[in-house]
């Protein structure tokens, strides 16, 4: 029932068309459209049209929230999702904007059952039961540098794809149950590299943040595919093609040539 109506009323909003500010607005603020093909330019005005007719967008600590806003974050979203038709950001209900890092406070449990809580600077998080939050800063930042790997929005909704199973954990809902062999293989050891590489302190092209966690690293390496996609390739090429087959892109022919 639910994908029925979401199909109609998406539908209805096709009929009425795709505001022309969005793709305008797309071309002076976010690099990346332009060099996108023309049928994924299309493709993700489209999704962005429905994610900003779908989503609740809330601002936080005062900040008024604008259309560009709810555009420029729905396109680095959307992003994810040109390629691979099987996966949908369906459980996400709210997106929270704060103008800049934020304060959140964590409670864990420490020895013998007593728990603790502790406060930090964030820049998103991203939950399972349907809620996003970003800081509009960093949401502007992460659009306008294309080439440095770090980009909250692919981060936290790469999370978002990552959650759609249940739980964070680094294993996304792939296409066919033949890849997860695969999957878990190469980036068990691609993760395990990474840990290596930060404890040697060694350099490497993904971020440190990305050797916490499974999920984390999961994230971070989506990050680098879409942004550092050369790099990627050259270096650790069984997690491009991991992450090209989930995708279903190939972001190093995004630089190819500007296109308009």
């Amino acid at each position: 029932m639910f994908r029925w109506f979401r199909n109609w009323r998406r539908k209805r909003l096709l009929k009425r068309g795709i505001p022309a500010s969005y793709g305008e607005f797309l071309r002076e603020s976010y690099p990346l459209y332009p060099h996108l093909p023309k049928e994924l330019q299309g493709k993700l005005l489209v999704e962005t049209t429905f994610f900003i007719a779908e989503k609740s967008f809330e601002g936080c600590q005062g900040l008024e929230v604008t259309e560009e806003m709810k555009v420029l974050i729905a396109a680095q979203a959307c992003l994810l999702l040109l390629g691979n038709e099987t996966v949908h950001f369906d459980s996400l209900k709210s997106i929270l904007i704060y103008p800049a890092a934020y304060q959140t406070k964590q409670t864990a449990e420490a020895s013998q059952g007593v728990m603790t809580e502790t406060e930090s600077t964030v820049l998103g998080q991203s939950w399972a039961h349907g809620t996003v939050s970003l800081s509009w800063a960093s949401t502007q930042a992460g659009a306008q540098n294309r080439y440095d790997g770090r980009n909250v929005v692919i981060h936290e909704f790469a999370h978002q794809l990552d959650q759609a199973t249940g739980h964070a954990n680094g294993l996304p809902r792939l296409r066919a149950p033949s890849r997860y062999a695969a999957w878990k293989e190469i980036m068990s050891a691609e993760f395990e590299r990474l840990q290596d590489r930060v404890d040697h302190r060694r350099k490497t092209i993904m971020d440190a943040y990305g050797a916490t966690h499974p999920a984390e690293f999961f994230a971070v390496a989506s990050e680098c595919f879409f942004e550092k996609p050369a790099q990627l390739q050259k270096h650790r090429p069984a997690l491009y093609q991991q992450l090209k087959q989930f995708y279903g892109q190939d972001p190093v022919f995004y630089d190819a040539g500007k296109r308009s």
